[in-house]
Order: C-alpha cells, then sequence, then structure tokens
C-alpha cells in the first residue's frame, strides 16, 4: 500500500477532545447533582463549611484541608453514582454481587463523609464557640481568601440553580449563565479590595467593563439570553457582596 493512501489524522482533533471532555464532565457533575439527593446535600454542606471558614478566619493550611476533604466526598460520592448506573446497565435482576457493589461503593462513600465531619470538626469546633468582632476583624487580613471563598460559593450557587431548573447538561446555555456569575464575583471582590487604593475607582470600573464584555459575548453567541445572563449577574454580584459585608 502506498503511503500517500494512508489517512494522517488533524491535528486540531487532539483539541477537540480535550474540549469535549470537560463538557462531558460538567455534565456528568450537573446530572449527578439534579439527580442525586446525596450530592445536593453535599453541595448544601459544602456552602455551609465555606461560610463558616469565611467566619472564624481560618488560615491557608486549614482552607486547603477543607476544600481537599470537600473535593474528596464530591468524587467519591460522583464514583459511587456511576459505579450504581454501571451496575444498573449490566443486569436489572437483583444478584448478590451487584448488591456487594453498590454496598461497598456506598460504604466509601460514608468513611470519606465521616472523615470530611472530622476534619472539619477539628479545624472549625474551637472557632466557632467564641465567635468575636476581633475574629470577623481577622479575616479581612487575608482578602484572598475572601476572594477565593466567594468564588467557590459563586460556582456551587451556580451549578444548584442549573440542576434545580432543569437547565441543559453542557457549558452552553441553561439558567444561568455561569460566566456571568464568575464575571460579576470577580468585579465586586476586585471592588472590594481597591477601596482606599489610589486608582480604585478606576481598577472597579474596568473590572465592572470587562464583566459586562463577557454578558455581550454570551448574549451576542446565542449561547445564553438576556435573562439567563442577568441572572447570573445578579448572582454573583450579591454572593460575593455577602461574603464581602460578612467580614
Amino acid at each position: 500500500m502506498d503511503r500517500k493512501d494512508k489517512k494522517v489524522p488533524k491535528a486540531s482533533k487532539g483539541q477537540q477532545g480535550v474540549a469535549r471532555s470537560f463538557e462531558h464532565a460538567y455534565r456528568g457533575i450537573v446530572y449527578a447533582v439534579r439527580t442525586q439527593r446525596n450530592m445536593r446535600i453535599h453541595a448544601v454542606v459544602a456552602v455551609l463549611v465555606l461560610v463558616a471558614s469565611l467566619l472564624v478566619g481560618v488560615s491557608a493550611l486549614e482552607l486547603a484541608a477543607l476544600l481537599l476533604t470537600i473535593m474528596l466526598v464530591f468524587v467519591t460520592e460522583l464514583l459511587n453514582t456511576a459505579l450504581e448506573f454501571t451496575v444498573d446497565l449490566v443486569t436489572e435482576e437483583y444478584h448478590p454481587l451487584a448488591k456487594l457493589a453498590k454496598d461497598v461503593s456506598a460504604g466509601a462513600v460514608l468513611v470519606s463523609s465521616v472523615g470530611a465531619v472530622l476534619i472539619g470538626y477539628l479545624i472549625l469546633a474551637n472557632d466557632l464557640g467564641p465567635l468575636t468582632l476581633e475574629t470577623l476583624d481577622s479575616i479581612r487580613r487575608w482578602p484572598g481568601h475572601l476572594t477565593l471563598v466567594a468564588l467557590a460559593l459563586v460556582t456551587l450557587v451556580v451549578l444548584l440553580v442549573k440542576a434545580l431548573t432543569h437547565s441543559p447538561n453542557s457549558f452552553h446555555g441553561g439558567m444561568p449563565s455561569g460566566h456571568a456569575a464568575v464575571s460579576f464575583a470577580a468585579w465586586v471582590a476586585a471592588s472590594f479590595l481597591a477601596t482606599g487604593a489610589r486608582y480604585g475607582g478606576l481598577i472597579s470600573l474596568v473590572t465592572l467593563l470587562m464583566a459586562l464584555l463577557v454578558c455581550q459575548s454570551r448574549v451576542e453567541s446565542g449561547t445564553h439570553g438576556i435573562y439567563q445572563v442577568v441572572t447570573g449577574a445578579v448572582i454573583g454580584a450579591l454572593v460575593t457582596v455577602t461574603v464581602f459585608q460578612l467580614a
């Protein structure tokens, strides 16, 4: 066979595969949150834990431990859901091994959840009791923590709203616009952090214009409607304002 007859794969195929893999992963997360009660419970608890860490002013290492613990619980719950779907696909009849597989995967979720509770208790228990104004003031010394917590909360809220409103399981479309929520959250965070700075007003204006450009691009591309973009922007702004006001 002549070498010329051999088909050469296009160079862009790998890039398309990476983008598509991210979209499939996002669909899986949204579907799990939408259909699995435990995933919704984990998401709500994660929001509460992040808010509590904001109130008590945890250190960077403690915040990293909390985030890793939250992600571990999410990962085990996602794997448990995937295994249950696989078992149901293989057989619809009762089988002891199928039941055992589901029980073991559920046990993994239980172990990670108990571990998360213990870690959260060890980190937050001593600080949740004596919540004083001094503790709240100390949070202001770590503006990066405020921004990180705000963006994490905005992402979780957007994910929950998309699941509850039965939005399409993809990056494109759905209620609300995640891009608008994150961009307006970044604008509010930048505005708070720039307060009192020499060019604080200019920084706030520039970040607002960038957020508006993001929203405009989502509407012009047909990915989102105006109502979806506005809703996302309101969610991002309100959640971030609340986080910074609590501090």
